[in-house]
C-alpha cells in the first residue's frame, strides 16, 4: 500500500494520545466498529509503541501507524513495533532518508508551499498540513492546487466535526486528521459505543 491508497480509506485519520495502555486495544476495536480502519497513534505518551504494538497483534482489522515522528530512531522504534506508516509534524533530510529506507507510506508535515515542494522533490507527493487551521486551512490548500496539482493533503490541527466537511470538499485533500474521534474523557471512561458512532458520523462525511 502507498501514501495515496492509505488516506483513502477512511476520510478521517484519528490522531490518538494513547494514555492508558490498557484502553488502547478497545479503543482501536471501536474505531473499527464504526468504519475507521487507519489509526494515527502518537508519540505524546511513553504508552505508544506498547499500544502500536497491542493494536497490530489484537486488532488485525486495523492499520495501526505511528505519528509526532522527528527522529529516524523514532521511526525504526515504532516499524519494530509494528507500525504500518508514519506522519510527521514536519520533515529534516535525515527524516526523509529514514522514511524512504523504511518502504513506509509517509506523510510528512509542512506549511508552506517551499515546503510541500521540498517534500514533493524528496517523494513525498500525499503530505500531510499542519497546523492546518492556523497556517490557513482550507482556503491555503484551495489556493495551492494551481501551482501544486499533483500533490495530496491530509490536514491536520484545528480540524473537527464542524469543518472537516469544507476540507473534505476540497479536490487536493484526501483526507482530514483530527482527534475529535476519540475525547481524552470518553476515552477515559470507555465509552467505546460513543466512539463506534462518532466513527460512523467520520466516515459518513464522505458521502
Amino acid at each position: 500500500m502507498n501514501a495515496l491508497e492509505l488516506v483513502k480509506l477512511s476520510p478521517v485519520m484519528p490522531v490518538i494520545v494513547v494514555q492508558d495502555l490498557d484502553s488502547a486495544v478497545s479503543l482501536a476495536r471501536a474505531l473499527v466498529a464504526g468504519g475507521v480502519r487507519t489509526l494515527e497513534i502518537t508519540l505524546r505518551s511513553a504508552a505508544a509503541l506498547d499500544a502500536i504494538a497491542a493494536i497490530r497483534d489484537q486488532v488485525p482489522e486495523a492499520l495501526v501507524g505511528v505519528g509526532t515522528v522527528r527522529t529516524p530512531q523514532q521511526l525504526e522504534a515504532a516499524q519494530r513495533a509494528g507500525a504500518c506508516f508514519g506522519i510527521s509534524p514536519g520533515l529534516t533530510e535525515t527524516l526523509a532518508q529514514a522514511a524512504q529506507a523504511s518502504g513506509l507510506p509517509f506523510l510528512p508535515g509542512v506549511s508552506t508551499a517551499s515546503e510541500a515542494m521540498r517534500a514533493a522533490e524528496l517523494g513525498f507527493n500525499v503530505q500531510k498540513l499542519f497546523p492546518a487551521e492556523a497556517v490557513g486551512g482550507a482556503a491555503l490548500l484551495k489556493a495551492w492546487h494551481g501551482p501544486l496539482p499533483d500533490l495530496k493533503f491530509c490536514p491536520t490541527g484545528g480540524i473537527h466535526a464542524g469543518n472537516a466537511a469544507s476540507y473534505l470538499a476540497l479536490p487536493n485533500v484526501a483526507c482530514v486528521g483530527g482527534s475529535w474521534l476519540t475525547p481524552t474523557a470518553t476515552v477515559a471512561d470507555r465509552q467505546w459505543d460513543v466512539i463506534t458512532s462518532l466513527a460512523r458520523e467520520a466516515c459518513a462525511l464522505a458521502a
